[in-house]
């Protein structure tokens, strides 16, 4: 075994002890540490291959198609090492972008090369004294040390690009090092063609390019930045958010104050009821901003949780074509609807969630689009009790750019400001969509053309009942509830909130009394009050609501229907106060059609 043997292997024993300890200790992500990940193996492959060339030189006779095959893999072995280097310079010399296009210059110079060096032909020469090949010449080799040449080329105009920095910058030493080797080994086999160091020397510039890459100080200085990028990206969308939320929570509280105050010095009835409809239009608006943070909030926290639940899917999209009739009101939009005859029934899964889905898509293709049409289309695929069903949302709208489709579901994303500043939204619409999809286990997908429109399309699986109870009441438009000579007890700690209960009841000509605390309601209860109805706020300092329902339930002869009136209406509280005993449930804002559900249910009202 001669010494250059000897030094290869030692160069492979170190390089895989390099590559075993670079890859156990953790590396930050990014093009310099991703190539010295792929440099590292390749070396050894590379020594693998030299290795195999010595053991297979004497036995060239019987096994030449294989010293072929070894000798073309090591010679486009070279190439590809040579080429991660000069990428490894190119990378810490010049622009992301530039790097990028340079990536593909090389990907199609290596495979032009590794095309030729394969094709062309490789010839031995025969050490005369031990009768086997000591190196190899021919086309093949010639074209490769074109290619070397070529790429030891490059590398040294970029040095010379830089050369302010190259002596400061401990990055390129190992650069300048492996020049320098170049020409010392170049001039050596000139004389010595048999001698090889390649790996010896490949071994070397990785070590040196190891120190640079994993300096503790250079790391932990990177760690700080990507850090300090993260910590500015994260107050730059708070301060953002904070913007955002100012505008769009001020909106509506503006003409609900406005209006208000505009009412307590109006006579006329008839404009007060016009300012009234006006003050209950920007309540909504303003529910649906503080119900989009919330969504979104518990959604990162991972604290929203599907409920499933049987409902009838036709009377879902016949309320969400009546919201977005009303959204559309006299706009000059077609609204367009095609549902499919065999929507099966009555399905299990989050109606609530699904509804929120294709809300968002209408309410966003509503607001981007001025002229021309907004069109529903809901379609099936049924198999083995499971409906998909296929919504999509198509309008003649704004569209959106192509290179703004990935950032669509980003949060408070708004794009073409200087043209749409007019059109209200917190930007948190469609990245709730595309969580609440994704958390459904669904998919969403998006084909716009800008200026001309966008298609928006969900799919979503659910699961097909054949016996269903029906869990979205409808509450039919009718005459005023007459609930005279009921009694209701209304609980909450808030003198506001019991003020709007009662006067909203007092419509109902029924009796209400007050309490504000959950101590109060039990007094009253054991100082014999019969009441016909409970509403019960659950959120009350010193004793909850779930606490008071439960004080009650333990009294002896109580059988008062209890139900939970809260402001707690993220999805599944419903389900959860039902779960405590509670009869039943009502969201605050009060809904007013949930109100005259509930009093029909529990007093009987005609």
């Amino acid at each position: 075994m001669n010494v250059t043997m000897m030094l290869s292997i030692v160069s492979i024993i170190y390089i895989f002890i390099l590559t075993i300890i670079y890859f156990l200790k953790g590396n930050i992500k990014n093009p310099e540490t991703k190539l010295y990940s792929i440099i590292l193996p390749v070396i050894l492959v590379g020594g693998g291959l030299e290795l195999s060339l010595r053991f297979l030189a004497p036995h060239m006779d019987n096994l030449k198609w294989l010293n072929d095959i070894v000798s073309k893999l090591f010679l486009i072995y070279l190439v590809f090492w040579l080429s991660l280097i000069t990428l490894y310079n190119v990378y810490i010399s010049f622009s992301n972008k530039k790097y990028k296009k340079f990536k593909t210059f090389i990907i199609i110079y290596n495979l032009i090369s590794y095309f030729f060096v394969g094709i062309l032909p490789i010839k031995y020469h025969y050490d005369n004294g031990m009768n086997y090949y000591s190196y190899t010449y021919g086309p093949a080799c010639d074209f490769l040390k074109i290619c070397l040449l070529s790429l030891v080329f490059i590398n040294l105009v970029v040095l010379i690009l830089n050369y302010k920095d190259i002596f400061s910058n401990k990055k390129y030493y190992p650069i300048i090092i492996f020049e320098m080797l170049f020409i010392i080994t170049g001039i050596i086999q000139i004389n010595y063609p048999e001698i090889l160091l390649n790996i010896f020397i490949e071994s070397l510039v990785a070590f040196i390019m190891y120190n640079t890459i994993e300096n503790p100080d250079t790391r932990l200085i990177e760690q700080l930045n990507i850090a300090k990028d993260q910590a500015e990206k994260a107050n730059h969308a708070k301060t953002e958010f904070l913007s955002s939320m100012s505008h769009e929570i001020r909106t509506p509280l503006n003409a609900i104050d406005g209006f208000s105050q505009l009412i307590l010095e109006e006579k006329n009835i008839n404009v007060i009821k016009d300012e009234a409809r006006d003050i209950m239009m920007a309540s909504q608006n303003l529910l649906e901003i503080v119900n989009g943070i919330l969504d979104i909030s518990k959604i990162e926290a991972n604290k929203l949780e599907i409920v499933k639940v049987e409902y009838e899917p036709k009377k879902i999209f016949d309320e969400l074509v009546k919201l977005t009739k009303a959204r559309i009101g006299d706009r000059p939009l077609e609204f367009r609807v095609n549902i499919a005859s065999d929507l099966p029934e009555y399905l299990n899964g989050d109606y609530v969630r699904v509804k929120q889905i294709i809300l968002n898509l209408l309410t966003n293709a509503v607001k981007y689009t001025k002229k021309g049409f907004v069109e529903l289309n809901v379609s099936v695929v049924k198999k083995n009790q499971v409906c998909r069903l296929i919504v999509s949302v198509k309008d003649s709208g704004i569209g959106i750019k192509k290179d703004n489709i990935e950032k669509l579901f980003s949060k408070f994303e708004r794009f073409d400001m200087d043209k749409n500043m007019t059109i209200e939204g917190t930007g948190l619409g469609l990245a709730i969509t595309k969580k609440l999809v994704d958390l459904m286990q669904g998919k969403i997908v998006v084909d716009s053309v800008y200026g001309k429109g966008s298609n928006f399309t969900v799919a979503i699986d659910q699961r097909i009942v054949n016996k269903a109870k029906v869990v979205v009441p409808e509450v039919k438009e009718s005459k005023i509830l007459n609930v005279k000579g009921k009694k209701i007890l209304i609980v909450d700690d808030n003198l506001i909130n019991l003020k709007v209960a009662s006067r909203l009841l007092s419509t109902y000509k029924v009796e209400t009394e007050e309490v504000s605390s959950g101590f109060d309601c039990i007094k009253k209860i054991e100082d014999g009050n019969k009441y016909d109805l409970i509403l019960l706020d659950d959120m009350m300092p010193k004793m909850s609501g779930v606490e008071t329902f439960k004080k009650l339930k333990e009294m002896k002869d109580f059988n008062t229907p209890v139900v939970a009136l809260t402001a707690n209406a993220i999805a599944g509280m419903k389900e959860n106060y039902l779960k405590e005993g509670f009869n039943d449930y009502i969201s605050k804002p009060i809904d007013k059609k949930e109100l005259e559900r509930v009093l029909k249910t529990y007093l009987n009202a005609k």
